[in-house]
């Protein structure tokens, strides 16, 4: 037990230190991250609750349903309402760096519990597997989630775009991963190039978050020359 626990919890550790370790400006407090890494750990309660419901009533009729609705929808929106409501308005998300490092804890936090889960019923030999696909996945999935919600909270103007996209980009790509798993026989050759974009894609937004924080950090500080010079 205390190897699947160690193989379910280290690739979640891993890329949280990863994503965290990318804040060159103000790093976020520990406690705080690790707080919102457990409510995504808490999060698999609920969503499993649902998801046994949906199928049990039978409301789950196809692939197309089971990774876009039963999947995807609901473990999605659930990061994004942690997310949105618990942390946004917090002090500590003072950067738009911060929404990814927020994003990838709680989508984090999800992703170790569930892995925890998986390795105890089909054994400990799909841990690197698990690593390389569901919980990597999901990191980027907050990735993108984080990024746009840093976007939406430091940038002028209309925010509703940001938040939208904070929800409905990772909805998509959660969803078209496991619809890949889910209904293509020789998925392997679809998934690879898939995760490749997928970390093509979160790696951009985090090169571009480093940069509204800089902007973000610059203005700050110009503004403070000019109250106080």
């Amino acid at each position: 037990m205390l190897g699947i626990l160690s193989a379910g919890i280290a690739p979640g550790l891993a890329l949280l230190s990863y994503f965290y370790l990318k804040d060159e400006y103000e790093p976020e407090p520990i406690a705080f991250v690790l707080r919102t890494f457990l409510y995504g750990a808490l999060l698999v309660f609920p969503i499993m609750f649902v998801q046994h419901v949906m199928d049990t009533e039978g409301i789950i009729t196809s692939n197309l349903f089971d990774a876009f609705l039963s999947t995807s929808l609901l473990e999605e929106f659930f990061k994004w309402f942690v997310l949105f409501y618990a942390v946004y308005q917090h002090v500590e998300f003072d950067e738009p760096f911060d929404g990814i490092v927020y994003g990838v804890a709680v989508s984090l936090g999800f992703a170790t519990i569930e892995n925890i889960f998986y390795l105890i019923a089909n054994g400990v030999e799909h841990a690197m597997t698990r690593a390389l696909l569901p919980v990597s996945s999901h990191a980027l999935f907050g990735v993108i989630m984080g990024f746009y919600l840093g976007k939406a909270k430091f940038t002028g103007g209309s925010k509703a775009k940001w938040i939208l996209l904070s929800l409905s980009l990772p909805f998509v790509l959660h969803g078209s991963y496991d619809f890949i798993l889910l209904s293509l026989e020789h998925w392997i050759y679809i998934i690879c190039p898939f995760m490749i974009f997928l970390w093509w894609f979160g790696l951009t937004k985090v090169k571009k978050a480093k940069i509204l924080s800089a902007n973000h950090f610059k203005k700050q500080y110009s503004l403070q020359k000019t109250l106080h010079p």
